[in-house]
């Protein structure tokens, strides 16, 4: 210190300062290193998992979706594409991560750290959320999408196992999983996370439940005599249909929700059939969707001189239809068997 002229005061000060340096630098260190490792997880397997990987998620044309992570506030669906509806995470058919805090951490600075993701899943179609676990343990909703204004004390990472398209892929499990430890660290939080292997096995049992599920069930309505396409109109806008976006295809709506539809037709030429489809595990057995069609089926064909018949041709009889109401009954029970109940959101987002 009398070497270089300095006082007792000036050397605490430099040395308090060195310190502060040397620890700013170490935590710049340890952020970087996190962030290379899930880009370099990225840069080794995102060409083949686009290339070998099956697209999985919601069934949304490309184009028909926006990205959903938002400026500042509050986030539910992480994913590619924007979905009409707000799921939550189900661990019946999510794989979930626990992020937990030794101190609760502001959602902004989540939000922060969160945000460095959208630019790399922008081009995958896996479906994945993100909950936080409020400080404040008076708050009406313990668990809720992370508002950047609130504080955490855990964090539940999911990305959904299967869908219409299939289990989810070993290499986007891969992924999600690396990014959520990469995640972990850059939030200094223990994490607990399933293994990959189990969340696969998952995966395979949920998609057999849903491929046995998946059931769409028609109700075919032949004419006698083709009926002109004008006069049709306007017996499905008097029955309460409405002509789809393509104008190839009529909807039935009770309320804002979408109950049925038909197959598609071409407006340029008389119609000599119309079939009406109906999503079976979108609605539960209380809302008795297949009646409310049947029901249409049996006016239309009455107002426009037709029959309801089978795929075969062959008129709908009354043991007919019992018959398919005990097949339904089974779906139900199948779907209730297997954890997720026709009508829910779970189903929903499944059979999407």
């Amino acid at each position: 210190m009398t070497m270089l002229g300095l006082s007792d005061l000036q050397f605490a000060l430099a040395a308090i300062g060195l310190l502060l340096l040397v620890a700013t630098v170490g935590f710049n260190v340890k952020h970087a290193r996190a962030r290379r490792k899930a880009a370099s997880f990225d840069e080794l397997s995102a060409g083949d998992r686009f290339a070998r990987e099956p697209s999985f998620g919601h069934s949304l044309a490309d184009g028909d979706v926006e990205d959903v992570l938002g400026s500042n506030t509050a986030i539910s669906m992480l994913s590619g594409g924007l979905d009409p509806e707000t799921f939550f995470i189900d661990p019946r058919i999510d794989c979930v991560i626990s992020l937990r805090f030794d101190q609760a951490i502001s959602g902004a600075e989540i939000l922060a750290e969160i945000d460095a993701w959208r630019l790399d899943t922008a081009k995958s179609s896996a479906r994945w959320m993100c909950e936080g676990l409020h400080s404040d343990i008076d708050a009406a909703a313990n668990w809720e999408i992370l508002n950047a204004e609130a504080s955490y004390t855990e964090l539940q990472l999911a990305i959904q196992l299967a869908s219409r398209r299939g289990p989810i892929g070993v290499l986007e499990l891969s992924n999600f999983c690396s990014r959520a430890q990469a995640l972990a660290e850059m939030l200094d939080s223990q994490i607990d996370m399933p293994s990959v292997t189990t969340m696969l096995e998952s995966a395979k049992e949920l998609d057999a439940l849903a491929a046995e599920s998946d059931i769409q069930l028609g109700i075919n309505v032949l004419f006698d005599d083709a009926y002109p396409w004008t006069n049709f109109d306007s017996l499905m806008r008097q029955r309460g249909f409405k002509l789809a976006r393509s104008g190839r295809s009529y909807e039935f709506f009770s309320g804002n929700r979408l109950i049925f539809s038909s197959a598609e037709l071409d407006p340029n030429i008389a119609v000599k059939q119309v079939t009406l489809l109906l999503e079976v595990p979108l609605f539960d057995a209380d809302e008795k969707a297949f009646e409310r069609m049947l029901n249409e089926g049996v006016e239309i064909a009455q107002v426009a001189h037709g029959r309801v018949v089978d795929d075969n041709g062959i008129n709908l009889t009354a043991a007919a239809v019992v018959s398919i109401r005990q097949h339904l009954d089974g779906l139900y029970a199948n779907l209730e068997k297997g954890g997720v109940l026709a009508g829910s959101s779970t189903a929903s987002r499944l059979f999407s």
